[in-house]
């Protein structure tokens, strides 16, 4: 499992013509000049990509964390006409692809001119467009007692301040699980960038790794990739290590009675 990530940090260190001509893990010549030539070998810098996915990534945390957090107390704890029908429409929508959305959302963001901007990656996070993050927290919402939602209650508190004051301080590994998994996966995509994003100003990193390719079979610089995708892989790493202990516990503990 981890020889190819270690086959790769080698590969970062070798001369480019030497990547292809040797499955061992020492190089025979170490040299750094790939992660010069890969940071400043396009266009644009590739701390230009760094900082956008960075954007991209966290706010689609906040967005994801606030606007799911409060969908799921409105599904969990909330009395209202239709809940149940629109918790199953809600439980629906994770059984379609994203190809299958994936035209008529373009149009509609063609249409409010957000293409070639990172709304479009954003935005939805907003609102609550993450059933699966929805699911998870309704499933560690109901395993809290009710009892104190009447307790807060009786004291006067509205659904607002028993949402923020009681919910949210008893939710942090789940909440630390949507933030996690929604960092990962928005830091590692790569389908939605390249359909909204046509300025290599406005790439991500994955975008960035790809114009290392020719995709016109020409000279490709692979020493370069491998030493950006190292780099890439570093934010993963720490927001992961930060975040772990939360990650496990969430996981863990949802959907069980406490």
């Amino acid at each position: 499992m981890l020889y190819p990530l270690l086959w790769m940090l080698s590969a970062s260190f070798r001369p480019s013509q030497e990547i292809f001509n040797s499955t061992s893990l020492i190089p025979s010549e170490v040299s750094v000049d790939a992660y010069p030539r890969g940071w400043f070998g396009l266009r644009v810098s590739f701390g230009v990509f760094f900082w956008n996915s960075l954007v991209i990534a966290l706010l689609s945390v906040i967005g994801n964390v606030m606007a799911c957090s409060l969908a799921a107390f409105a599904f969990a704890r909330l009395q209202f006409r239709g809940r149940n029908f629109w918790f199953a429409i809600m439980l629906g929508t994770l059984m379609l692809p994203y190809h299958v959305t994936l035209i008529p959302q373009y149009v509609l963001f063609l249409n409010l001119g957000w293409v070639n901007t990172i709304l479009p990656l954003v935005v939805p996070k907003f609102l609550a467009a993450d059933a699966f993050f929805i699911f998870l927290m309704v499933q560690f919402f109901r395993g809290i007692p009710k009892e104190l939602d009447e307790a807060a209650m009786m004291d006067g508190c509205s659904p607002w301040r028993i949402y923020w004051k009681i919910m949210l301080p008893l939710s942090m590994p789940v909440l630390a699980t949507a933030a996690i998994f929604t960092f990962l996966w928005t830091w590692d995509d790569f389908f939605g960038p390249l359909i909204y994003l046509n300025d290599m100003r406005t790439f991500t990193v994955q975008l960035g790794l790809r114009s290392f390719v020719d995709s016109q079979g020409g000279q490709s610089d692979w020493a370069g990739l491998f030493a950006m995708s190292i780099l890439s892989l570093v934010p993963i790493f720490f927001f992961f290590l930060f975040f772990q202990r939360l990650l496990i516990q969430g996981i863990a503990t949802t959907g069980m009675k406490r």
